[in-house]
Order: C-alpha cells, then sequence, then structure tokens
C-alpha cells in the first residue's frame, strides 16, 4: 500500500489518501498499514476501532480524552460529512485553532488528527457512517467535550440548527476546558 498525505495549516493535523485499486469489480485499498503510517510521521499503534452511523443534519462533537490522550484517524465510509478537529495544545500557537473538511465515501481520504486535539462531525447526508481508528483505549473517566459552536473557536460548520446530543449540547467552553488541571495534560510533543 502507497498513501499520500495532505498537511494542513495545524501542526499534526493531516488529510490521508491511500491508494485505491479500482476496477469493475470495485475497489480495494488498506486503510491502516504500520509501517506506512510511521513513514508520514503518522501513528504507529492503532488499538481500538469504532464506528458510528449518523441522520443527516447530526452532530457529534467536539469530543477527546485526556488520560490517556488519544489520536484518532478518522474515514467516512458511507455519505458525506464534514470533518473537523481543534487544536487544544495549552503551549501551541495554534492553540483553539480549527481545521475542517467535506469528506465522502468515494473519495476515501481520512482526516488523522493528533492528541491532544478535539474532534467531531456534522453529516450531511442521510445515513453516514465513521470509522474511528484510535491510539489508545476508551477511558470514560477522563473524557470530555467542548461546545460544538464556541464563539471561541469560531468552526464555520456547513449546516445551521443541528440535531445534537443532551451532552454536546451542554459541553463545556475552550475557556472552561483550559481552567481545569487536567488541561495541563495537553502540552506539544516535543
Amino acid at each position: 500500500m502507497k498513501i499520500r498525505t495532505e498537511p494542513t495549516e495545524i501542526p499534526g493535523v493531516t488529510i490521508v489518501i491511500p491508494e485505491s485499486f479500482d476496477d469493475a469489480r470495485g475497489f480495494f485499498y488498506e486503510v491502516y498499514r504500520e509501517d506506512q503510517a510511521a513513514s508520514h510521521g503518522l501513528p504507529g499503534r492503532i488499538v481500538q476501532i469504532n464506528q458510528s452511523k449518523s441522520a443527516k443534519g447530526v452532530l457529534r462533537g467536539l469530543h477527546f480524552q485526556w488520560d490517556p490522550p488519544v489520536g484518532k484517524l478518522m474515514r467516512v465510509l458511507q455519505g458525506t460529512a464534514f470533518l473537523v478537529a481543534v487544536d487544544l495544545r495549552k503551549d501551541s500557537p495554534t492553540l483553539g485553532r480549527w481545521f475542517g473538511r467535506v469528506i465522502t465515501a468515494a473519495e476515501k481520504k481520512q482526516l488523522w488528527a493528533p492528541a491532544p486535539f478535539a474532534r467531531g462531525f456534522c453529516a450531511l447526508t442521510e445515513g453516514v457512517e465513521i470509522e474511528y481508528l484510535t491510539t489508545a483505549l476508551y477511558n470514560p473517566r477522563n473524557e470530555t467535550s467542548i461546545r460544538w459552536n464556541d464563539p471561541a473557536i469560531g468552526i464555520r460548520w456547513p449546516i445551521s440548527d443541528p440535531q445534537l446530543s443532551d451532552r454536546d449540547r451542554s459541553a463545556q467552553t475552550l475557556a472552561e476546558w483550559l481552567a481545569r488541571p487536567e488541561s495541563e495534560h495537553f502540552k506539544m510533543e516535543r
């Protein structure tokens, strides 16, 4: 497998484009391969794979875990979604900045966002399926959310009235997270 990567304006956040072998029967591609990922500076160890399905207009996020911090490789399995990553590294020059991209299942692109970034997405078509490959196991005691529409972040979502979970509707702001002692875990790697 060969992959190409496209850097984004936020260091560490990367678009991953796997080589796909397409013919009249369909297609084949390797979703993740450790040696190829490492050669592009991507995670070397994936320990959990999650999948979600969302109706059109659903927005999930902005979720993250601080202990252990989790990097995520996100891909769209079905439909079209707007994938987002927000920098939460306290000493980063891009703290609070976001990157978002519309990604379709047909184009097979993936979004890599290392720890510590918050991630989210909104479903732009019906029945959107997202797969998350993660670098650490889920720990519900050390996981939380940033409000999807925090004006300090200013994400320009492509939908105006999303369907939200109660948890996402009542999530904290970035300023509230940064005031918590747990946020000290989120320093840039040297």
